[in-house]
């Protein structure tokens, strides 16, 4: 992907991050800086944005106090999300009580089958499990996850020492740093790698090459 000429697409993309209370800010926050750091002209850095349009979604339009107690105001509840081209859900202290709570676990449900790309960090994946969307599939999780993980999805290949795990269009990653890592990789995909490495320039964050993810890419 490191040769090619101009983007891979220029197409807009819409990006939905789910906050609940206790999530963990870097999980999402990462990914957040990652996808509003990406410009198809760099040299118009300063005169553009980015072509991948973030709405943070909740229940409701209420106030969301996350992990350490920053209070995050959604842009869209449940029933206002437009439709998205992917989904992110981070982990988080709050993971636990989400995967008990139906409305969320059923919104997932219902708009998993639109989205072009379904992701989760750290023990955001919990949450995907607690919705199904594990079954038959690989995916990675927190290291603090990881017992919990395999007594409650077994029909679930769980691969904790990878930092990141993608299958078909479901995507997990292990923690902060690599929900950075995923993000970066999902914009090379999207719009290749010259494109991602930039946005990570920018970020002065280090770009893996890919040929060091190790991926399942469940083909």
């Amino acid at each position: 992907m490191s040769n090619e000429i101009g983007p891979l697409t220029t197409a807009e993309k819409t990006v939905g991050i789910l906050i609940y209370p206790d999530a963990e800010l870097l999980d999402f926050c990462g990914p957040f800086e990652v996808f509003a750091s990406v410009r198809l002209n760099e040299e118009m850095r300063r005169e553009t944005s980015s072509p991948i349009h973030q709405m943070l979604v909740a229940e409701t339009k209420d106030v969301v106090s996350a992990n350490g107690g920053m209070r995050i105001l959604p842009d869209v509840d449940f029933a206002s999300c437009p439709k998205l081209d992917m989904l992110l859900v981070p982990g988080g202290p709050g993971v636990r009580a989400l995967m008990h709570q139906p409305e969320h676990l059923n919104w997932i449900k219902l708009i998993a089958p639109q989205l072009g790309r379904l992701a989760s960090v750290g023990g955001g994946s919990l949450v995907l499990g607690a919705a199904g969307l594990l079954v038959g599939k690989t995916a990675t999780t927190h290291f603090h996850s990881v017992d919990f993980f395999r007594e409650h999805f077994p029909n679930t290949t769980l691969l904790p020492r990878l930092q990141m795990v993608v299958d078909g269009n479901i995507t997990t990653a292990s923690g902060i740093c690599a929900g950075i890592d995923m993000a970066l990789y999902v914009v090379a995909h999207t719009y290749g790698e010259t494109i991602a490495r930039e946005a990570a320039r920018q970020m002065e964050y280090p770009y893996l090459d890919e040929q060091n993810f190790r991926l399942r890419d469940g083909k």
